[in-house]
């Protein structure tokens, strides 16, 4: 028969608060993100009132409100913060943080109006429909005109089978065939094609002048054309070399996606989250508080709790749970700026020399050495570079960007792979057209500078940077 017992068990456990639990997820979020939840907020929770200028009041309202909260919850020991963060400092944040000169805009300048400057786009299918309208069809053939328009994609191809359009929209396979050679005639040239072979072809027909070789050498001679192997192609077509070239070079000219013209480009803007300066020998790290809302506590609670005799357990309920959101999200987001702060400067400490020289001269780093630095640990590192950039005199940087893996050179020392990869663009940008470099011969020129590498990695840095194979830079004329 078993015999029941009891015992005792000690055991440490580290809990996630919800505090802590805010805090990660807004150390992590990008500057847009961070100010779209912080807005989100504010339009939620009725304590927290948004402000230009924080006064004293403000302050001490804050300080107050911290204490209830402190009050009304029980003590977290340890556990609330593994990292131990340092006691929030409310007189840190009143401060006022150094913000950048404001470019092109004085005080009595008058101010663009930029809708009487602003434009708008017309599209591919826009252009094209309106082409099909003045083109002539009668009402049978601008209806097939625009169901195809509607298959055209962003590239300006055809790619779904004219057999299961003609199915699918129940018409005549010879009416949209028909149709379909009137568009390939539109602006432009090469819209409407179904492969890059009649893309081609049918740019090389818009061209005023003899086009039989152009289109014998795109019809015959598109893999070749594609390696650049000349002499293939002129001893198929008994012609001299440099004549192949020159026709060559005309195919070259041409657009493989002439739809990509009349794409929409949406331009991604990056606000800095930290600034850098020169200032005299050092350099200076300041934060960018522009565009980022400042929060105070606002006087609602005590007034509703005055009144009514506290407006009941459900109301203090209430307001004590947007009063502790509220204390919670400020000294969160204060955590976050000052996290920033301190990595980017261990950043700046570590990255002097990229900072006066340029890209050559970045250090290898890992997350460790600027957690070590900090007295963080390496996922707060990690959260904190992600989608955070920083403005220096050498250009707009993501924070992860100064993090490298380093390849060692002959005297011991080691070089950041992006130094290495701006070396091999530097060779690329100086070989000879006629002569490119092969990945080897990169290699032996690494290796007279003292950087061992290896041929694989030599490739795959220069994939990394968007440089083609040397057979395919190679230009004989």
């Amino acid at each position: 028969m078993a015999k029941l017992s009891q015992s005792m068990n000690l055991s440490q456990q580290l809990r996630m608060t919800p505090q802590l639990q805010q805090a990660i997820k807004l150390l992590q979020l990008s500057r847009m993100e961070l100010e779209t939840a912080v807005r989100n907020e504010i339009e939620e929770n009725p304590i927290l009132e948004e402000t230009t200028d924080l006064k004293e009041e403000d302050f001490q309202r804050t300080k107050e409100a911290e204490r209830e909260v402190e009050a009304s919850t029980e003590p977290q020991a340890d556990t609330q913060d593994p990292q131990k963060q340092d006691e929030f400092e409310w007189e840190n944040y009143l401060e006022t943080q150094y913000k950048p000169p404001s470019q092109g805009q004085s005080g009595n300048e008058e101010i663009m109006n930029y809708e009487n400057v602003m434009t708008t786009q017309q599209s591919l299918h826009e252009y094209l429909e309106w082409q099909a309208r003045m083109y002539g069809f009668n009402d049978e053939e601008l209806k097939i005109a625009e169901v195809l328009i509607d298959y055209v994609d962003d590239d300006g191809y055809v790619l779904t089978p004219l057999e299961e359009i003609a199915a699918s929209e129940k018409m005549e396979l010879g009416d949209v065939q028909d149709v379909l050679g009137f568009i390939q005639e539109f602006d432009p040239p090469g819209v409407g094609a179904r492969n890059l072979k009649e893309c081609l072809l049918i740019q090389a027909k818009a061209i005023e002048e003899d086009t039989n070789d152009l289109v014998f050498l795109i019809n015959n001679h598109l893999k070749d054309l594609e390696k650049k192997n000349y002499e293939a192609i002129a001893r198929a077509m008994t012609r001299d070399v440099r004549e192949v070239a020159e026709l060559c070079q005309i195919i070259y000219t041409m657009d493989p996606k002439p739809g990509r013209a009349y794409a929409p480009q949406d331009t991604q803007y990056v606000m800095p989250d930290v600034y850098v300066y020169k200032v005299g020998d050092d350099f200076m790290v300041s934060l960018n508080e522009d565009g980022l809302p400042r929060l105070k506590i606002s006087n609602f609670y005590k007034n509703v709790l005055k009144s009514s005799g506290g407006g009941g357990a459900k109301t203090q309920e209430y307001i004590q749970d947007k009063l502790r959101s509220a204390v919670w999200l400020i000294k969160s987001i204060h955590q976050r700026q000052r996290t920033i702060y301190k990595v980017a400067e261990s950043i700046v400490k570590q990255q002097k020399e990229f900072l006066e020289k340029g890209n050559s001269f970045l250090r290898p780093m890992v997350l460790r050495d600027v957690a070590n630095d900090i007295g963080m640990h390496e996922s707060t590192v990690s959260r904190v570079t992600t989608a955070k950039y920083m403005h220096t005199p050498q250009g707009i940087f993501e924070l992860k960007y100064f993090f490298n893996s380093g390849i060692n050179t002959a005297d011991g020392e080691s070089l950041a792979s992006e130094s290495v990869k701006q070396k091999i663009k530097d060779l690329v940008s100086k070989e000879s057209p006629k002569d490119p470099l092969s990945d080897q011969k990169i290699v032996e020129l690494l290796d007279k500078e003292g950087i061992k590498i290896a041929r694989r990695t030599v490739a795959k840095y220069r994939d990394l940077l968007r440089i083609l194979p040397s057979s395919r830079r190679k230009k004989m004329y």
